[in-house]
């Protein structure tokens, strides 16, 4: 079990994006602020697209924030007045108008994120780090999302849809009434949930892959994290991948047959726009500006401590890891 509690409050994770948008005094893209509270970013942007009476696709976003957290990112939406999205009225939900831009926000176009963190339920501080292997979280795979993806990866289509209706909201509330009509259509009810969701999915399987891969390198090679940093990539694997490292191939080749798929798996023919390519990701990441405060009575954890950390991470890296390394 480990030493130390946060997200007891959503308040206790503050997230802030470090964007990579470029604002230009006007442009068919309007860029605001959105702060959020208890919500998903995709859920969120749902509701802004919703409250708007727009299509969900006009609005776009740099990263998924966590949701039990108070989170400030950029979103873009295009051909929309500002007085109209300022108008909106949503519970924990805030939006301020930046500028304009020429190009939408898409998902990597931010710098990075900055973190303010409450660990609470601790007895002793923290340590300091400088720097993290570069796991996925777990918010990442949230309950089901890598077995999701597995089962489209896998084309189990209808596994993918079942587990899709094992939590029910507006988005699946548009499966079941698609099954209604289009019995055993499972493809067909999949495309009823946002592009991005189903992005996410297949992008979870693949971040339990790259997590396994770089568990077992190390598991086999102790001498493996005394590697550079700044020249250490491993695959997230994809159609496409080519590893030229002859050990990291080694691994990859076995963990993809434990799991009993290979990379051809990731060409979907069913649903193209799914197909991944795959990439790469540093096997370490950097934490910059880390700020560890004193330690402070913890009014929620009775006879316990709390502390303030703040730090700021590069975009796709997990403030969860920091702080699993901070007590570790």
């Amino acid at each position: 079990m480990r030493g130390y509690s946060i997200k007891q409050e959503p308040e206790d994770f503050v997230v802030k994006e470090i964007p990579g948008v470029r604002v230009v005094e006007n442009g068919e893209y309007s860029i605001f602020r959105l702060k959020k509270r208890n919500y998903t970013t995709e859920r969120a942007v749902q509701l802004i697209a919703d409250a708007l009476k727009i299509d969900r696709k006009r609005i776009g976003y740099a990263g998924n924030k966590d949701k039990v957290a108070v989170t400030e990112q950029s979103i873009s939406i295009r051909n929309i007045k500002k007085r109209r999205v300022e108008n909106l009225k949503l519970r924990d939900i805030e939006l301020s108008f930046i500028g304009y831009s020429d190009e939408p926000i898409s998902l990597g176009d931010l710098e990075g994120n900055r973190f303010e963190i409450v660990a609470r339920n601790i007895e002793k501080p923290p340590r300091r780090v400088e720097r993290i292997i570069n796991y996925f979280g777990e918010q990442r795979f949230s309950r089901y999302n890598a077995e999701i993806g597995k089962a489209i990866i896998k084309k189990e289509f209808r596994k993918a849809v079942d587990r899709i209706l094992d939590s029910i909201g507006k988005d699946e509330e548009r499966v079941i009434e698609h099954l209604r009509r289009n019995k055993n259509d499972f493809v067909g009810a999949l495309k009823r949930m946002p592009w991005k969701t189903l992005n996410l999915y297949v992008h979870a399987y693949q971040s339990k892959l790259w997590n396994k891969v770089v568990e077992e390198l190390i598991m086999r090679n102790k001498d493996f994290l005394a590697c550079d940093a700044r020249n250490t990539r491993i695959p997230l694997i994809g159609f496409a991948t080519e590893i030229k490292d002859k050990n990291i191939k080694r691994v990859v080749d076995e963990v993809l047959e434990e799991e009993g798929i290979t990379q051809d798996d990731f060409i979907i023919r069913a649903i193209p726009e799914l197909s991944s390519a795959g990439s790469d990701r540093d096997l370490f990441a950097e934490v910059k500006e880390l700020k560890i405060g004193e330690l402070e009575e913890d009014e929620l954890n009775r006879g316990k401590k709390k502390v303030r950390i703040s730090f700021s991470l590069g975009k796709g890296s997990y403030a969860t890891e920091v702080v699993k390394a901070l007590f570790s």
